[in-house]
This record gives C-alpha cells, structure tokens and sequence, in this order.
C-alpha cells in the first residue's frame, strides 16, 4: 500500500506542481507563454492516451511487471526535464513523464488483485484521498521549492522518489495472478489516441487561439468524427481495447457522467483561486498574495479532502457510495456559490476551499469505488483508467470554459474584473447541481453488498 500511495500520489503531485511556476519556466527558458503553456499541454495529452492504454496492458500481461515500467518511464521524464537545456526539450520530457498516468488504474487494479475484499474498499478510498491530495499539494509546494533550491528541482525530487518507488514495487509488489487474455487493438488505440489529442488540444488552446478560430473548430470537428469511428471499431472488435459492453453499464456510465461534471468544477475552483488571490487589491478584489501564499489558501482544501477521503470506504456500510457521490457534489455546489459571493477576505476564500475539498474527497474516493465494484476483475484497471481519463476531460473543458469567462471582460493592466470570478464560480456552482443529480441516477446497492466490500 505505501508503494502505490507514494507512486500515484507523486504523480498527481507532478499535475499541479509545475502551473504555479509557468512563468518562472518561461523566464528560465527564455521562451513565449504561449510556448511554456505547452509543458502542462504535453504532460495533458500524453497523460490521457497513456492512462487507459497501459492500463488495459497491465490487466494482460501483469499490473506489477507494467507498473514497475510506468515508474521508469516517468523516472526518464523527469531527469529529462531537470537536465532540460531549452523548452522544446522540456516539452518532450513532460510528454514522457504523462506514461506516469497509469501509475492510478494499475495501482487500482492491484488492490483488487491482491487485498483481502473487506479491505478494498477501504484501500481504494485511501489511495483516492492521497491522490486528491497530491493534486493540491503541488500548489502549496512548488513556491517554497523553486525560491529556495530552483525550479530544476521541481524535477530532481519527484525523480529520486520515483526511482525509490520503482525499486520497492519491483521488490514488495507481488505479480498480480489476475490477467486478461487477448492483443492490444492497435487500430483502436490510433483512434482512441487520435480523438482525445483533438478533443484536449481544442480545448487547451481554446482560450488562445479564440473558440470561433478554423482551427479549433476543425479540432473539435475531427475528435466527433475519430470519436464515432473508435465507438464504432470497439463494438464490433472481438478484441477490444475498451469494452463497450462494459462502459455500457449503468454503475459505470453514469458514474462517468458525473466524473465529467464534477472534474469540470473542481479543476475550475483549483486553477482559479490561486489566481484570484494572486490578484493586487487596486483591482478592487484579490490580496496581492504571492505563489506561495496563495498556496498555503488552498491548505484548508487539501487536509479537509484527505481526512474525508480516507474516511469514505469506511463509511460506506452507513452511508453509500451512491450517497456520498451525491454529498460530494453537493457540497461543490455550495463551495463554488460561496466563492461566488464571498472572497473579500481571505477566510472566506479558506471556508470556500475547505468546502471544496469535502466535496472532492467524497467524490474521488466514491467514483473509483463504484466503478471498481461494477466491473469483473479482469477489467479493473482500464475501467478505472477511463474513468480517471473522462474526469480530466472534464476539468480540461472545465479550466477552459472557466478561463474564458474569467478574462471575458479585463480591466487595469489587462487584469481581469471582478465580475468575471463571480460568475465563473457561479457557473460552476449549477455545473455541480447538474452533477449531484447525475448521481443519483447511480444504481444503488444493496446494503449486503457494502458490508462485505467496506467492513
């Protein structure tokens, strides 16, 4: 268990940690914004292909044989990224280091494999909790890193703890006797490759390039129709790479539906209110906080979201999945009102984030849990990986919807005006309602089920 929580939660670290220090990158680098953006764009899209491909690799030939090469690869990414002489070169590296997304479903998949089933539950929502935290904790560290010992450090520490990671999963992590039989589908792959790099790189470079431009229009056009091709090659392939049959299910379809939705909120609240409070107070808002303070405003988010994750498997025989999903939701619903109409002062903004992070920690632990339990065992790991794939879509599309109505309307020093915030999160607040009532479209389960699954 501490092999896999260090391996998925320093990979979810890597996904926030580099977005508070773009500009410190583009500094260094001597480089544009629009290029630095490209080193959370790469990891982005890297990240996404990879995760449900090696996940499906792992339920074939070995979770912890695969898990053991996902850890090296991310490993080479990072070292790559610390020796990094010009930006081209730290772009190829973060696209390595996104074969680290896989870290999540095979991890996953082991617990399935090889806890006792009254401890899966459990498991699964510790991992969850340590991974959604890890999100966070990358904006709370890397301020205090790069001032301290530079930015090529945000590399160097995340490498020699993966390294670690990989040596003890190849020593401690036994061989799981779970394995599918089958090939890897390489045309579907292409196209299940093919339609997410369209889909996410419309909507990164959305903001941009304009949402009306040719070009992400054409992008958007060529993801539906790659979209409808793989859905198409998958249903009649005796040798899927996705089973649709089993995204078909109702716990796992409608369990993704609100794995959308709600990543579309949460990636929205993380990105922006750090960037809210970074703003000078002579826009008439904002507290002029620097990285690493307005770090330190989203501590209240990450240890409320902790705490409840770890505890949410063990509630499960009281309080369901199906229901905590729901709270979840709820409570990311009234976060993101009460961002909305309170973030004068700082407490506020900490009782918004806090808030947040209850919603997040039921809901990341939950989501997981739901689809692990809807699907044989055979296909824990990719099932889990699309999952974990749709939330990125999701807060992918949600950063990006977020970012436009943010700086829809600028105001001194092209900064954006307050109005812009308020009726960001607001948006977000009903996107959260909209996902509350998605789960409780969720089977429920039967309360003899649970007790078994989170004793």
């Amino acid at each position: 268990m501490v092999v896999l929580a260090i391996g998925a939660g320093v990979f979810s670290l890597l996904q926030s940690l580099i977005a508070p220090v773009l500009p410190t990158i583009q500094q260094e680098l001597h480089t544009s914004q629009n290029t630095a953006t490209w080193v959370l764009t790469a990891y982005l899209l890297s990240a996404s292909i990879f995760t449900p491909v090696l996940g499906r690799v792992g339920d074939m030939v070995g979770k912890r044989r695969t898990l053991v090469a996902v850890l090296t690869a991310l490993a080479v990414g990072l070292l790559l990224a610390a020796l990094a002489p010009t930006i081209e070169l730290l772009i190829l590296a973060r696209a390595v280091q996104g074969a680290g997304g896989a870290v999540f479903p095979l991890a996953y998949g082991i617990i399935r494999d090889e806890f006792p089933r009254a401890r899966v539950a459990g498991a699964i929502s510790t991992l969850s909790a340590i991974i959604a935290a890890g999100g966070g904790l990358g904006v709370i560290l890397a301020g205090p890193i790069v001032s301290t010992l530079g930015m090529r450090w945000l590399f160097w520490l995340p490498m020699v703890t993966v390294l670690v990671t990989a040596l003890a999963a190849h020593r401690f992590v036994p061989e799981s006797p779970v394995r599918t039989p089958g090939r890897i589908n390489w045309a579907a792959t292409l196209l299940l490759s093919g339609w997410l790099v369209a889909l996410l790189l419309g909507v990164s470079q959305g903001t941009s390039w304009g949402w009306g431009s040719p070009a992400v229009l054409t992008l958007f056009a060529v993801a539906v129709v790659l979209l409808g091709l793989w859905v198409r090659l998958e249903m009649r392939s005796a040798n899927p790479l996705i089973d649709m049959r089993m995204m078909r299910l109702p716990a796992v379809w409608t369990t993704n539906a609100v794995a959308f939705l709600f990543g579309a909120a949460m990636f929205a609240a993380w990105a922006f209110i750090p960037q809210l409070a970074q703003t000078p107070p002579s826009q008439g808002y904002g507290f002029g906080a620097s990285v690493s303070q307005a770090g330190l405003l989203m501590l209240p988010m990450l240890v409320a979201m902790f705490i409840v994750g770890i505890l949410s498997g063990r509630m499960a025989p009281f309080f369901s999945f199906r229901a905590q999903l729901a709270a979840g939701s709820v409570l990311s619903a009234v976060a993101c009102a009460v961002l909305a109409v309170a973030h004068d002062r700082a407490w506020e903004v900490a009782v918004g984030g806090g808030l947040l992070g209850l919603g997040i920690g039921l809901a990341y632990a939950t989501m997981t849990n739901l689809v692990v339990e809807a699907v044989p065992v055979t296909q824990t790991s990719v099932a889990s990986g699309m999952n974990a794939n749709i939330r990125t879509i999701g807060g992918s599309i949600g950063a990006g919807v977020m970012s436009s109505l943010v700086t829809a309307q600028l105001g001194i020093a092209g900064l954006p005006l307050e109005a812009g915030y308020t009726t960001g999160f607001a948006t977000f607040a009903v996107i959260s309602i909209v996902a509350a009532g998605a789960a409780l479209l969720v089977p429920r389960v039967r309360k003899a089920e649970l007790q078994p699954a989170a004793a």
